[in-house]
């Protein structure tokens, strides 16, 4: 059948789509979810069909979103010829990991690019995220998902020699010592590239946290040149072409509120080989109440980090740290920026666990990269001396600076204490908690909402002593949060 090109003006966001009228669809047996190949003399292209009876697709015109017009460079009122075709093979294995069975090389090929290439719809994708976080994938299926993962997009190519890179598989509130661990490397002479996520299911991620400082949305010849000025970026690996898969992959966790332990390595170890990192630290946040509860889970990861960067070359060392409470005072984009600026300015408001934190990470760094045998004196004096808060300037303002004194970072205008209930010391504070109140609160998405903490465990307070602050941008989203807070304010006090 030929039909006429109507131009939706939309995008899906992802997959290949195009509409059909419902009587066009008749004619042909076909139906919403299906494949058909649209052919225009060489030009060809495999979409997922969508059948409509609205009165924008009339009989014979197909509507093509606009992510068909990037692939194929079909032109608006021309004719095309469209056939029925079967769906994408790599539903066949998803199907097969659902049941259970291994995946082979060729397997995981297909599935990372019809994902890269928009061949499967949400639905589908959300399959194969479902199958790896129920039917675990085995380790040699890891590394050939991290292979394909990093194969599939741009490879940031730098002429040095070592390459640092760190990473911190999350769950663990605040904790923002990359921001502080980059300048520190980028001081000491070594480069560092570091592509950061956003948000998942925390108050704010990395990426969230610098955007408040700096521009985070480079594309590769800006990340090159900012490397080539200052030695290090802190940027959002999102806005490059840098292992794309991971992106969908990523989209779609956030959906489901899961992180499946074999997409958790590939999707780190992917980035980190799309930067040509050769020296890498894994930092593993252990503890109830954290990602990872228990010191022997985090040994298995630990060993499953080395062993699959192994494979690619990397020289890796793994750092178990305590993920039993949140790090920091700030817990928001907005906080979390001011204390980076503090621990590097070596103010007296910088939080003194963040500080401890960052030079033990960044030190480990250095003496991996044999620049010093003691990496953690090192670390402090760069701090110490103003040289790391001062590579922190020159990386914020080659990204394009908003703001570099703590000071003048905005947070939410409306506040709630949340205080003591009672004397005592406290025991606990809940990651989960925190984060959550946090996030209902705004964060990441206002960057000045979150959480500031006061107080850590061990800390002995007195009744109606104030234990954090709420803040907000929206009064609707403080009062839900002080809902929540009351609820479950995360903290144990005995």
């Amino acid at each position: 059948m030929k039909l006429k090109i109507k131009d939706m003006n939309m995008e899906t966001g992802g997959p290949l789509v195009a509409m059909l009228n419902v009587k066009d669809a008749l004619l042909m047996d076909l139906h919403s979810g299906d494949r058909i190949k649209i052919q225009q003399g060489k030009k060809l292209e495999t979409v997922l069909l969508n059948i409509t009876s609205s009165k924008s697709i009339p009989k014979n015109t197909l509507g093509l979103f606009e992510e068909v017009f990037k692939t194929a460079k079909f032109k608006p009122g021309s004719k095309v010829k469209i056939t029925p075709t079967r769906k994408p093979l790599s539903i066949e294995f998803i199907r097969k990991k659902l049941e259970g069975h291994r995946l082979s090389r060729e397997e995981i090929h297909q599935i990372v690019w019809d994902i890269v290439n928009n061949k499967l719809d949400s639905t589908e994708l959300a399959f194969f995220v479902a199958a790896a976080y129920a039917r675990s994938l085995g380790r040699q299926e890891t590394i050939w998902l991290t292979q394909e993962m990093t194969s599939h997009g741009d490879i940031l190519k730098i002429n040095k020699y070592p390459i640092m890179d760190k990473h911190c598989v999350g769950g663990v509130a605040g904790n923002r010592t990359t921001m502080i661990v980059v300048p520190i490397i980028a001081a000491a002479g070594l480069t560092i590239p570091k592509t950061s996520s956003r948000s998942i299911t925390s108050p704010a991620g990395t990426a969230d946290t610098m955007e408040v400082l700096a521009n985070v949305c480079l594309d590769l010849k800006q990340v090159k040149k900012t490397i080539k000025k200052t030695k290090g970026v802190i940027i959002w690996g999102g806005a490059l072409n840098l292992a794309p898969a991971d992106d969908k992959i990523i989209h779609v966790e956030k959906t489901l509120s899961i992180d499946a332990k074999s997409q958790l390595l590939a999707s780190i170890i992917a980035k980190k080989a799309s930067v040509s990192a050769t020296h890498l630290l894994i930092d593993i946040p252990c503890g109830p109440g954290s990602k990872i509860p228990t010191t022997k889970k985090a040994n298995i990861l630990k060993k499953d980090f080395i062993e699959i960067t192994r494979h690619l070359g990397m020289k890796t060392q793994v750092v178990l740290t305590d993920g039993t409470q949140p790090i920091g005072h700030g817990i928001g984009p907005a906080l979390e920026a001011k204390d980076v600026l503090y621990v590097l300015l070596n103010d007296k408001k910088a939080p003194n666990d963040l500080k401890k934190k960052s030079i033990m990470l960044a030190g480990k760094m250095l003496e991996m990269a044999k620049v010093t045998k003691n990496g953690q004196k090192m670390a402090r004096e760069l701090i110490d001396s103003g040289e790391a808060y001062k590579k922190m300037i020159e990386i914020i303002k080659a990204q394009g600076a908003l703001i570099t004194n703590p000071e003048k970072i905005k947070v939410g205008k409306f506040t709630f204490d949340q205080k003591a209930t009672k004397s005592g010391k406290i025991t606990s504070i809940s990651n989960d908690a925190i984060s959550k109140i946090a996030r209902v609160a705004g964060a990441p998405r206002d960057k000045g909402a979150g959480i500031y903490l006061y107080h850590h465990k061990n800390d002995k307070v007195k009744r109606n002593d104030i234990i954090y602050t709420i803040y907000a941008e929206r009064k609707h989203l403080l009062k839900f949060a002080k809902e929540i807070a009351k609820a479950e304010h995360g903290i144990s006090i005995k």
